[in-house]
C-alpha cells in the first residue's frame, strides 16, 4: 500500500507541475515516450481501449483486476463486477461511436505498480449529441500472474475549447 501512495503522489507531481493539468498541450510539451514497464502496462491500457472501441466488453473486462476502482464524474465503481453491470457497456456503446485522438501521455513504474496519464480529445455524434471534449486518464496498473491488469481508473472531461490550443 504505502508503495501504490508513492506511486500516486509522484503521479500527481508530475502532472500537476505542467501546463497540461489544465487541458491539452501544444505539441511542443510532448511527452518522451514510455518506456520498460510503463511502456509495457500502457499497452494494457490501449487494449482496454482498443476492445472498447469494437464493443468486445469481454476482452476489455479481462483487462482489470477483480477489485479494480472506477472514478468517473463523482462516481465509484469497486469492483470489476460492479462496473461490468453498471457501465461497461455504455462505456463500450460511447467508444465505438466517438473517436480518440491522443493529446500526451506520460507514465511510470516501480516494482509490480505501473501508472499512466494520458490527455486527449473526443469528437463524434454519439445519438443526437455531438461531442467535443478534453479529456484525462489515470490507470493504475498492477503486475499479476497473467500480466500487467488495471487495479484503478480515473477519467475526468469539459467541453473542449472552441478556439484551438497553441
Amino acid at each position: 500500500m504505502r508503495k501504490l501512495l508513492s506511486i500516486v503522489a509522484m503521479s500527481t507531481a508530475l502532472l500537476a507541475s505542467g501546463a497540461a493539468a489544465h487541458g491539452p498541450t501544444a505539441s511542443a510539451d510532448a511527452a518522451p515516450p514510455l518506456q520498460g514497464d510503463a511502456a509495457a502496462a500502457a499497452k494494457v491500457v490501449d487494449a482496454f481501449h482498443a476492445a472498447l472501441s469494437v464493443g468486445d466488453t469481454g476482452s476489455a473486462a479481462a483487462l482489470m483486476s477483480d477489485g479494480v476502482l472506477v472514478l468517473e464524474s463523482g462516481g465509484a465503481e469497486r469492483s470489476k463486477a460492479a462496473y461490468a453491470a453498471h457501465h461497461l457497456a455504455a462505456d463500450a456503446a460511447f467508444q465505438k461511436a466517438a473517436r480518440e485522438s491522443l493529446v500526451r501521455r506520460v507514465g511510470g513504474a516501480s516494482g509490480d505498480l505501473a501508472w499512466v496519464a494520458t490527455e486527449g480529445l473526443v469528437t463524434g455524434q454519439v445519438g443526437e449529441r455531438a461531442i467535443n471534449r478534453t479529456t484525462t486518464e489515470t490507470m493504475l496498473l498492477a503486475r499479476q500472474p497473467a500480466g500487467w491488469r488495471i487495479v484503478h481508473v480515473h477519467w475526468s472531461s469539459r467541453a473542449a475549447p472552441t478556439t484551438p490550443v497553441k
